[in-house]
């Protein structure tokens, strides 16, 4: 189903967040008040307004509570952010999101109602960090940060289907993806007769223990 999803602020990261809902099919309306962003934001984004949305009359008068979905992403502006966020509370967009420059300003977004606040920095980190400690690791789960999503080569799982394995019942691991040795497509969902050759790549999700101490 297409959204229509607001974003106040046109800097890298909600420029970036809007092309990438432009190209997931949704529509787009950006709000900033600065022309020169307001300008480049006009190529990409479904409607885009040049407003101060530091006025609650201003967001109002574009109808920024018709949107189920707002980003609140205005720099390292942290009164604006949260000014700006409680003018969106205030009136009753349903999921309101901003951008955070560190754990204080994330605790007083939250305090406000804000329902997700993404910090960028702390997320580039924790995604590298996680890639070193973890090899073959792809992505946390973002409501158990303790189920990640990993990539496995087949060793020793050589000529067992994925039934004979029963890895869901003996270690809670699910296997969501099988790419054969030499193809450039994953099978997802994978039969549970599915026969694993060497050198087999794999897609699993389970706890982080669990998959580092796996030997496939």
């Amino acid at each position: 189903m297409k959204k229509q999803v607001g974003i106040i602020g046109l800097g890298k990261f909600g420029l970036e967040f809007g092309k990438q809902l432009i190209s997931y099919g949704h529509e787009v309306l950006g709000v900033d008040s600065n022309p020169d962003k307001v300008k480049a934001a006009q190529r990409i984004l479904t409607q885009v307004y040049e407003a101060d949305a530091m006025t609650k009359e201003a967001l109002e008068q574009i109808r920024i509570h018709d949107l189920e979905h707002v980003l609140v992403s205005v720099g390292d502006a942290i009164a604006e952010s949260v000014m700006i966020a409680l003018y969106l509370k205030e009136l009753q967009v349903q999921k309101v999101y901003a951008k955070a420059i560190h754990r204080d300003h994330e605790k007083l977004l939250y305090k406000i109602g804000v329902d997700e606040v993404i910090i960028p920095e702390f997320m580039a980190a924790k995604q590298i960090a996680s890639r070193i400690a973890i090899p073959g690791f792809i992505e946390f789960l973002p409501f158990d940060r303790s189920m990640v999503v990993k990539e496995l080569v087949i060793k020793k799982w050589a000529g067992k289907a994925l039934r004979d394995l029963e890895l869901t019942r003996k270690y809670s691991i699910q296997i969501i993806a099988v790419q054969r040795k030499g193809e450039d497509q994953y099978r997802y969902v994978p039969n549970p007769d599915y026969l694993f050759k060497e050198g087999d790549t794999i897609v699993a999700i389970g706890e982080i223990g669990q998959l580092n101490d796996m030997e496939s």
